[in-house]
């Protein structure tokens, strides 16, 4: 795997790391972070190499509101301005590679990459949600559910068994709602880093396998 800085000022501006395969499947990834962490996070940077493992060429990206200011968590109004980073970064990576373009990321990145995909179907392929946000720690009622039912494109979850953002019984009553393929990998004892013991090694391998299979079957 190789990689190089992608750094475009072009508003919203993208600056994140392309991990290229050795041996390319012609498909790519954009992948972004959670509300706490950046495109360096160590479960963004091993699930990229899995993944470029796998053949995908990988693009992983500070959302707009990290290029903005380098530490703190989102603000409420950043939401939109982050999705539009990630269609920038989808069409980006899509002049890269000859195939389909998957967008996903951990926790809250992924949660905005399901909402551009209920809102703008067209601008992926799929969908890889890393620990979904389907409600916050200690608050069952408050579903983050309400455009599931709109994503128009394949998705695929993968989950800790211990995360307190949602349990596997609340993920699986949650898919439900949505009207495409979809695939729900359980890790098992990971929390919401997916770690298991401290360590993501063993589910990122579970995760670019699984994707993988599921990628090839979109």
């Amino acid at each position: 795997m190789s990689t190089r800085l992608i750094d475009e000022t072009v508003e919203p501006a993208i600056h994140g790391y392309l991990d290229e395969p050795e041996r390319a499947n012609g498909d790519g990834v954009v992948l972004a972070h959670g509300a706490g962490s950046n495109c360096q996070a160590k479960l963004l940077i091993e699930v990229s190499a899995a993944l470029a493992g796998c053949g995908f060429t990988v693009l992983r990206i500070d959302l707009a509101f990290r290029v903005t200011r380098p530490t703190g968590p989102p603000r409420p109004g950043d939401a939109a301005r982050d999705r539009e980073g990630l269609r920038r970064a989808a069409g980006l990576l899509k002049g890269k590679v000859p195939g389909r373009i998957f967008v996903g990321g951990h926790s809250y990145g992924g949660r905005q990459a399901s909402m551009l995909a209920a809102d703008d179907a067209g601008s992926m392929d799929g969908l890889l949600l890393l620990s979904y946000p389907l409600h916050p720690p200690r608050k069952p009622t408050e579903l983050r559910t309400k455009h599931l039912g709109k994503i128009g494109k394949p998705a695929f979850f993968a989950h800790g068994t211990r995360d307190p953002f949602g349990s596997i019984a609340e993920m699986k009553a949650a898919l439900k709602l949505l009207r495409v393929r979809h695939e729900l990998l359980a890790i098992e004892g990971a929390g919401h880093d997916l770690a298991v013991k401290k360590s993501v090694s063993g589910a990122v391998g579970q995760v670019a396998a699984a994707f993988g299979a599921f990628a090839g079957n979109s």
